[in-house]
């Protein structure tokens, strides 16, 4: 079980995933870098109760990041994954409708 937990890093709540969830159903999560589509399905229908139908992954690449008028904050920030996971008819997570 701390595996899925680890496995799923939280909900990606913006304005773009808000919209495909008013349209779709579609509901967006940071993953692990290393999960696989059948690991993010069996960690999301464990961890929300609900039935997953599919399950599309991308990397957020990398990018370099600035501090403004400051040098000692320039950097970069790391890629990382994330999973848009659509669900059955009916099935809802509650973390997005809050």
């Amino acid at each position: 079980m701390t595996d899925q937990h680890r496995l799923i890093v939280g909900p990606v709540i913006t304005e773009k995933s808000s919209a495909a969830y008013q349209a779709r159903k579609e509901y967006a999560f940071r993953v692990d870098t290393a999960a696989t589509k059948p690991q993010i399905r069996a960690a999301i229908e464990a961890l929300f109760k609900v039935t997953v139908t599919d399950v599309r992954t991308l990397v957020v690449r990398a990018r370099r990041r600035t501090g403004g008028l400051s040098t000692g904050r320039a950097g970069r920030r790391s890629a990382w994954k994330k999973a848009i996971v659509t669900l059955k008819e009916g099935d809802a997570i509650a973390v997005f409708e809050g």
